[in-house]
């Protein structure tokens, strides 16, 4: 993949040697002509008043959907930009803006980008932990050289750019109780090493570039209106499927597992307000966020305060619970709190009722019908 550095000259002669970076810019292999090195790639510009125009790759996953949902309250149905390489649900699709959008096809993204007059982008492709081990290759090919396409788009074209991180991001010799934000990071799985990569690549283009690049490491998330999608923390959501279902959950990690968990509300929130905060109040690009921290055996026990039936047995896949040996106990998320005033609403108590509230009627629904 070729690149070239545009370099500006400041002030003097060619022959000082003077010269400044300014931005990174891909020739595309499929295009004869080259980008003049004297290219104005800012001429649209935007007032602190006006909306965002946004655009959310991977938008078909966990979150997409409900960011999408959040934004376009806040900025108005026609300047969200939902896209995914999937074919959405008719719900989806009507509920605003769809694109197709491949981030492996760089031409494709620039393309979204100029004809939208995108200016922020929520980057959400990506393999995850226990899909991203079994197809390596894959998780490689879309974590990797897919966050590659989104910083060149989002630098040549001046983007305030998220990109989601995780818990997965640290490994077994980082400290787990608390996990700071600055600490060793050694993962042992593609999807952790990926988003490591993400982490440093987006520090390197805010630094190098002038990128507006921000990252939020979450913990898992549950959410009432999805699917597990294949992440070592599924059994948390999944336990509320099964729980108002069947009276009866199989967990895939051992009893005493404790992980950072987050209800979706607050994750969608907590993008939302570091994506508003202003540059200056930004100590970091990249922090942790949590609201609470729980095992399975701990999970079970609020659920039987709702469901007396209720009944845990333990099936333990070595893969995930090996993955989740290796993640943060507990998030220390304090310099979000102080620098922009993060602050989380549901606690475990208030998220298992919201979760049973969600599937019990739901199911009602269904035993109705």
């Amino acid at each position: 993949m070729l690149f070239i550095r545009m370099l500006r000259q400041v002030g003097q002669s060619p022959a000082c040697g003077c010269w400044t970076p300014v931005l990174p810019v891909r020739f595309l292999g499929i295009s004869p002509r080259q980008i003049p090195a004297d290219a104005n790639f800012h001429s649209a510009s935007f007032s602190d008043t006006d909306h965002p125009r946004v655009l959310i790759t991977g938008g078909l996953g966990q979150l997409g959907v409900g960011l999408a949902n959040l934004l376009r309250k806040r900025f108005g149905k026609d300047n969200v930009i939902l896209s995914d390489i999937r074919k959405p649900p008719d719900h989806v699709f009507h509920s605003g803006p769809f694109i197709y959008s491949d981030i492996l096809d760089y031409k494709n993204l620039r393309e979204i980008v100029v004809n939208n007059r995108i200016t922020w982008l929520f980057h959400y492709s990506a393999l995850l932990s226990a899909i991203g081990e079994a197809n390596v290759s894959l998780a490689r090919a879309v974590n990797i050289t897919g966050l590659h396409n989104i910083l060149d788009v989002a630098a040549e074209h001046n983007l305030r750019l998220f990109v989601p991180s995780t818990i997965g991001a640290f490994g077994p010799t980082s400290p787990r109780n608390p996990t700071p934000d600055l600490c060793i990071q050694r993962p042992r799985t593609i999807y952790g090493v990926s988003k490591v990569h993400a982490e440093l690549m987006g520090e390197y283009y805010h630094y190098r570039y002038g990128l507006d690049f921000r990252c939020l490491r979450y913990p898992g998330i549950i959410s009432a209106d999805s699917q597990p999608g294949g992440g070592t923390t599924d059994y948390a959501v999944q336990i509320f499927h099964d729980a108002t279902k069947h009276g009866k959950f199989e967990c895939n990690l051992e009893a005493r597992t404790r992980l950072p968990m987050m209800y979706i509300d607050d994750c969608l929130r907590a993008t939302l307000e570091v994506m508003e905060a202003p540059a200056e109040s930004l100590s970091m690009r990249t922090y942790n966020v949590s609201a609470m921290s729980f095992t399975p055996e701990e999970l079970a026990q609020e659920v039987l305060k709702h469901v007396p039936e209720f009944q845990i047995t333990y099936n333990v896949d070595a893969v995930r619970q090996a993955i989740a040996d290796s993640w943060p106990m507990k998030f220390d998320d304090s310099n979000a709190r102080k620098d922009w005033g993060w602050k989380h609403d549901f606690d475990l108590p208030e998220l298992v009722t919201t979760m049973l509230n969600f599937h019990g009627s739901e199911t009602r629904v269904a035993q109705a019908n």
